[in-house]
């Protein structure tokens, strides 16, 4: 017998053999992220295909407001956060910045308001003898500027006389009887008239424009004829047949129509830098002056 010993011999075997091919189980993971985003995705999609338009224009105006406030920079929008006391000035401080839980507080707050006072005017029309019998020509709801009130016509009771802004007696009755409630209300309104798609054929230079400037300025006269100090509204416009109520049917009397805002403090505010804003040719004028 030899005394040399037995040679002994390892076999290692590779973890990565067994997988058959496979790297481990990190693909699982690769394909329930994506499965996940995919629920996610296909949920979004239902859930957008069941909300009505009113739903949706509530959401995009709830996501579009903090990032429209956030890129006009306003009083106090913080892209910084705190420092510590004492610490000195904070490099990440923007001038003009706003706090946007703030901003979405005065917003919940403004909405409260305007949904406490659609209930108030619906009790009011209800009670009011005057309103009761044209309870069907007045429309109320909430859109994104304020709370709307909408007094339309119908095809056998008119507000106005035929091509005319002459204001029939049932339309000032309606208007004079509005009137307390609107200025016992601490916001601002607005008036727009609206007409239907009918052509106008008597003059050439009077058209539906003129018409329903002319129909939105002889109600707001009824309006502070029936007790509303003038300097409530804010705002009087004719958007003529460019905003139908009836979409389906440009020609329906309801499209002709009277719609008073009680505006919300973001669109009473814009407004009222729209209406302050100085003319380009003037701001032109004063930095010429001022350059000499």
């Amino acid at each position: 017998m030899s005394d040399s010993k037995p040679q002994i011999i390892v076999k290692r075997v590779h973890a990565g053999a067994r997988g058959g091919g496979h790297a481990g189980g990190g693909w699982k993971i690769a394909y329930a992220d994506f499965m996940t985003a995919m629920m996610a995705f296909f949920l979004v999609m239902w859930l957008l295909s069941i909300s009505s338009p009113k739903q949706r224009e509530g959401i995009a105006e709830h996501f579009r407001m903090p990032l429209r406030v956030a890129l006009a920079g306003g009083e106090k929008s913080s892209l910084s956060t705190s420092m510590i006391p004492g610490g000195g000035a904070d490099p990440m401080h923007v001038e003009g910045e706003v706090k946007l839980t703030e901003t979405a507080s005065e917003d919940e707050a403004d909405a409260a308001r305007l949904a406490d006072m659609k209930k108030k005017l619906d009790q009011l029309i209800e009670k009011s003898p005057v309103f009761q019998q044209f309870r069907s020509q007045i429309l109320i709801d909430i859109t994104t500027e304020g709370l709307r009130l909408q007094i339309v016509d119908t095809e056998n009771r008119p507000m106005f006389e035929l091509a005319s802004a002459r204001v029939v007696p049932h339309m000032r009755a309606i208007l004079r009887e509005l009137a307390p409630a609107l200025n016992g209300l601490p916001n601002k309104i607005t008036l727009s008239g609206h007409t239907d798609a009918i052509v106008y054929t008597n003059d050439r230079s009077y058209g539906n424009w003129e018409l329903s400037s002319d129909r939105a300025n002889a109600s707001r006269r009824e309006l502070v004829a029936g007790g509303m100090t003038e300097d409530k509204v804010l705002r009087v416009i004719g958007l003529a047949d460019s905003m139908h109520l009836d979409k389906a049917d440009p020609r329906n009397p309801i499209n002709r129509r009277i719609s008073i805002i009680l505006l919300n403090h973001r669109t009473q505010e814009r407004i009222e830098r729209e209406n302050s804003s100085e003319p380009a040719g003037t701001r032109i004028g004063k930095a010429a002056a001022k350059a000499s």
